[in-house]
């Protein structure tokens, strides 16, 4: 009995020991995380929790406190030190699918010039040493009796455990109320909230299910396949831009534009332009989720369809993948990637990578930005891209995400004292609808001023020049679209048009020189011209004499002209018939399949 609560007692001990190690070894001062720690109790719960656990289950297996505590520090330590070189080589931590990829790190490390953290490595290596000989000096002397109790005892413990995991630590609740200084940048809360809980609440976050009748060799196959068309590439530039919240709500009764003072004059003029192909682009999310377009747009996977508790596609991208920038660049393309926000976020720096993004350029690469209110403004960016093609070795593949028109959307957006255009409204609504319709419209203004100057620069240009232009998602208005008596504002079962909270507009225009190239009278688009994002990419190269380049494209330009849009649980026809019915069932089957094999199985 006096062997047992010592051993419990030196159990208790070196948990909060090898606890207090792991956070040492976090890329930032231990004195910022004990302050934030006083402050907030709990997290030493919370991160000690795990590593007690483990102790205890690894000590009931070695039948020793001190050896079960050795192999724990050891885990714990390799994952926190891991955790320390990835945040500071590419500001990401680690997380629990990185288990499964040390072969890639590896490679991906080979590529990085690292300054290790010896002192850390040095301290997990000697406390891991003596709990070992700690463990030999104080090994009981006789065999157990009952050697299944121990392991019986420590299934518990893993078991609480891994309940734990799918319970408390999985809580988003308790994530959000840890409040920290950036809760976008996963860095920051890992450093600050500690790495043993943020890890363990990583294991339910951005998962990517397993499709019913998933199978590795078929997908293998199917990847593999050469398609049966041939192709005819065209060498046009190809520039896509993708414009924050950009939207043609002001096109809806309740709004009373005219032409003088039409928020879009370039798109509608665009729109009926014989070079330009309108479409209405059905995106992943509503009033959010940025990200989740470009990853649906450039991989042709849809963000909805990758798991039940997945919102961040991006987070679940660890590794190369097909995209329309290797497609391009396959092809001899230059490709880059701009987006005037800061890299971390939706780790864009690693994920554009992944896709194969020749250059990357974001906030910290840029000269002299200019600003509309807190983001940088659209006609900076034009002028950013203006210049990158100029200067670019054609053909080139250039995309860009804008985000001067970010939600919120509060009169001192722009800076205090400044004057809105007032909206013009054939409906009475709220002051604070009034205030978020004219700051809204003010970004929407310059995004089409984006548009119109892009589309003029590219109409002098004798390259030939595709401009995709289009947006992410509809703009946050809190009660906007209800006292505008918009179908958004209704519940799903009684609107009019069920895509109508997903609906942005894109358009696909051609200057003169790549006109005379490029053939789009079989573009295979429906009447309305809706069409989900994922299969934009595909349309893409298919307009650009690609469609066929490699099996996964021709099998989603074949499946956007048999069903054009794919929306959760609606499907929608050629003729622009919407349906819940499981049409197509197959193909959509082997979507799902294909991509996960493209995300995991590969």
């Amino acid at each position: 009995m006096k062997r047992v609560s010592l051993s419990a007692l030196a159990a208790v001990a070196l948990t909060f020991g090898l606890t207090a190690l792991a956070l040492w070894c976090q890329p930032n001062e231990m004195g910022e995380v004990w302050e934030n720690f006083r402050q907030k109790p709990v997290l030493y719960a919370l991160n000690a929790i795990p590593v007690g656990l483990l102790l205890c289950g690894n000590g009931f297996l070695f039948r020793n406190v001190f050896h079960g505590a050795a192999v724990t520090n050891a885990v714990a330590g390799v994952l926190s030190i891991a955790n320390r070189v990835k945040i500071e080589v590419r500001d990401e931590p680690v997380f629990p699918r990185d288990l499964s990829l040390w072969k890639e790190a590896g490679d991906a490390l080979g590529g990085y010039h690292l300054t290790l953290p010896v002192p850390e490595m040095a301290a997990v290596a000697g406390v891991t040493l003596v709990l070992l000989a700690l463990g030999v000096v104080t090994a009981p002397r006789r065999r157990a009796r009952k050697p299944w109790t121990r392991f019986l005892y420590a299934a518990g413990c893993f078991a609480l455990l891994y309940a734990l995991l799918v319970t408390v630590y999985a809580s988003n609740e308790l994530y959000d109320s840890l409040e920290v200084s950036n809760p976008y940048r996963l860095s920051v809360v890992f450093n600050e909230n500690g790495f043993p809980y943020n890890f363990c609440h990583q294991f339910t976050k951005y998962q990517v299910d397993r499709p019913a009748g998933y199978d590795r060799a078929r997908a293998k196959a199917w990847d593999e396949e050469s398609p049966a068309a041939a192709d005819s590439p065209q060498a046009v530039n190809v520039v896509l831009v993708m414009n924050e919240a950009f939207s043609d709500i002001t096109d809806a009764p309740a709004f009373a534009f005219t032409p003088e003072n039409d928020p879009l004059s370039n798109l509608h003029a665009l729109q009926s332009d014989p070079d330009t192909l309108s479409l209405r682009l059905v995106v992943p999310g509503f009033a959010g989720g940025t990200a989740n377009t470009e990853f649906d747009v450039f991989t042709g996977m849809q963000t909805n369809a990758l798991g039940a508790g997945t919102t961040s596609a991006m987070r679940t991208v660890d590794r190369n993948l097909d995209s329309l920038f290797r497609a391009f660049a396959a092809d001899g393309y230059s490709t880059a990637f701009c987006h005037p926000g800061n890299a971390w976020f939706y780790n864009r720096e690693n994920v554009y990578c992944w896709f194969g993004a020749g250059e990357t350029r974001f906030i910290e690469d840029m000269y002299a930005p200019e600003y509309r209110g807190r983001w940088v403004s659209d006609d900076y960016l034009a002028g950013l891209m203006e210049d990158a093609f100029s200067s670019a070795d054609y053909p080139v593949f250039h995309a860009a995400t804008t985000i001067q028109n970010h939600m919120g959307y509060p009169y001192s957006k722009y800076g205090e004292g400044y004057e809105y255009a007032p909206v013009p409204l054939n409906v009475d609504v709220s002051p604070e609808t009034r205030e978020a319709l004219e700051v809204y419209v003010e970004g929407l203004r310059d995004a089409d001023r984006m548009l119109g100057r892009l589309r003029d620069f590219f109409a002098a240009r004798p390259e030939p020049v595709v401009l995709v232009y289009y947006g992410d998602h509809l703009p946050y208005l809190g009660e906007a679209y209800s006292e505008l008596g918009m179908d958004v504002a209704r519940p799903e079962g009684e609107r009019e048009n069920v895509f109508c909270v997903y609906e942005t507009p894109c358009v696909i225009w051609r200057n003169g020189a790549a006109a005379e190239l490029l053939d789009w009278d079989g573009a295979g688009l429906p009447d309305n011209g809706r069409l989900s994002a994922a299969f934009l990419g595909a349309l893409i190269l298919d307009l650009t004499g690609r469609g066929s380049r490699d099996a996964w494209t021709a099998f989603l330009n074949r499946l956007r002209r048999e069903m054009p849009v794919v929306q959760n649980q609606f499907r929608m026809l050629p003729d622009g018939t919407v349906t819940t019915e499981d049409v197509f069932a197959d193909d959509i089957a082997k979507w799902r399949q294909w991509s996960y094999y493209k995300l995991r199985g590969r």
